[in-house]
């Protein structure tokens, strides 16, 4: 799939380390960001965004990968245009000897740690007597806001900026569409519940999630850029079952 493959390095690409993994933003990257943050309105707010994105998506890739580290694993970062990619490179112990329950933690670790995040906000939020409400995404998933008395417009944007991408993206990343984190999940469980028919049966998820997000992301929210997405995954989805002749294993 290489709507979200790592794309090849280029000479303006920004690396640095941290916490011993290697990280590679592409210049894409920034581009999207920028492009996606342009309705907050302000220079300012657009400045806050693109950093909110930043930190939310590499935190997200830093949890899958601090994961694989727990089960030896080695892996390096990339941030793309359409998101972040942990990849593994080395395993002391071989990718393959993972058991189902591990992959599904490596993979629920990333949204994870977004939420973790969030958290966080919402409890400095609550130490400096600031104010939690939960608004409701499509009228039933809870999502938290915050707002901090005497915090300024500023302040109070990045709030909820931070808790914006880290809760919603992390909701979203968590439906069980291919390649995300959900995707991912329900084909662990499936492959192990049916080793044969596994994959195959969490293609037909996806699709079937991907096409109702589609449905979902145009009617009740308003957003051509979820119904797109998912759109396309569903469709992708569909072309590797057709390809496959419907037999994966």
């Amino acid at each position: 799939m290489s709507f979200f493959q790592a794309p090849p390095p280029t000479r303006y690409d920004l690396n640095f380390t941290l916490f011993g993994f290697s990280i590679r933003v592409h210049p894409l990257f920034w581009i999207i960001a920028i492009l996606f943050g342009t309705s907050t309105g302000t220079i300012p707010l657009l400045l806050i965004w693109v950093i909110a994105v930043f930190v939310s998506i590499l935190i997200h890739e830093l949890g899958h990968s601090l994961a694989m580290r727990l089960y030896g694993v080695d892996s390096y970062i990339v941030l793309h245009g359409f998101g972040g990619l942990a990849i593994p490179t080395f395993s002391r112990r071989g990718r393959g000897d993972l058991s189902p329950a591990q992959q599904v933690f490596i993979s629920f670790a990333g949204p994870l740690a977004g939420f973790l995040l969030a958290g966080l906000i919402l409890a400095v939020v609550a130490v400096f007597g600031g104010l939690i409400s939960t608004g409701w995404l499509l009228g039933f998933i809870p999502v938290p806001n915050a707002f901090l008395p005497g915090g300024g417009s500023l302040i109070n944007g990045a709030i909820r900026l931070f808790l914006w991408v880290n809760v919603f993206w992390g909701l979203i990343n968590l439906v069980p569409v291919f390649p995300l984190d959900g995707g991912q999940i329900a084909r662990h469980i499936l492959s192990s519940a049916d080793p044969w028919n596994g994959m195959r049966n969490s293609l037909w998820v996806s699709v079937i999630a991907g096409a109702l997000m589609a449905v979902a992301g145009l009617v009740l929210m308003g957003s051509i850029y979820i119904a797109l997405l998912f759109g396309i995954l569903a469709f992708q989805s569909y072309q590797m079952l057709r390809g496959s002749g419907g037999r994966l294993y």
